[in-house]
């Protein structure tokens, strides 16, 4: 089994209850430095996030919109150009995960919801802690050798190669496979499969189909 979120979230998460100011974010933001943090209820559970980016509404706010419907929308109570508490400055709902989520999930949330952290949470809904891109970026201190054992065993266990006629080497984590495979189905569910094993950079496929030299 892989890494999950459990084993490399932070688990002393800075957060803020719905109610807190504008300043006190603010205050919180640069004591701790770091540039979002959860915003929780009095259980505990995340309701959103708040980041210097929704702070930076205010004070980078120029010139008023033109238009009436957009207007009103800037100068309304929701709006986060008046807002002064967390719970109208914050994005909601928050983007979570849970802390058996492995973290290959963990990385293709925060690259399609372009965040640079996830709160991870119990089912539920409660704050246990934070997962960042560097900590999910920890598992390609993974070493080649743990990396070419996997490899090794992957292609024992799941796939119908011959030892003598197939080949893998790791090097800085880029895993260049070699030799014949039986047909072209096997080549590329191999390489697919080793491009999913943790700590690997990615894959040189190198490999034969036999019925292609037969």
């Amino acid at each position: 089994m892989g890494t999950t979120v459990a084993e490399v979230m932070t688990t002393r998460v800075i957060a803020v209850k719905r109610n807190a100011d504008f300043k006190q974010i603010a205050h919180v933001l640069r004591e701790f430095r770091v540039s979002a943090c959860p915003v929780i209820s009095d259980a505990g559970q995340v309701v959103g996030v708040v980041s210097e980016a929704d702070l930076l509404c205010k004070t980078a706010d120029g010139d008023l919109p033109v238009g009436l419907i957009r207007l009103r929308w800037k100068l309304g109570e929701q709006s986060k150009i008046t807002a002064i508490t967390a719970a109208q400055l914050m994005t909601s709902p928050a983007v979570t995960i849970q802390p058996d989520a492995p973290v290959q999930v963990a990385a293709r949330i925060m690259r399609d919801r372009r965040v640079k952290r996830l709160p991870v949470v119990s089912l539920t809904g409660e704050l246990i802690g934070i997962v960042s891109r560097a900590d999910v970026l920890g598992v390609y201190e993974r070493s080649d050798a743990e990396i070419l054992a996997e490899v090794t065993r992957v292609v024992a266990e799941e796939f119908p190669l011959s030892p003598a006629n197939f080949e893998a080497t790791v090097s800085s984590g880029v895993v260049t496979l070699s030799g014949l495979v039986g047909q072209q189905e096997t080549e590329l569910e191999l390489a697919a499969r080793i491009r999913h094993i943790e700590g690997v950079v990615a894959v040189r496929n190198r490999l034969t189909d036999r019925t292609l030299i037969d």
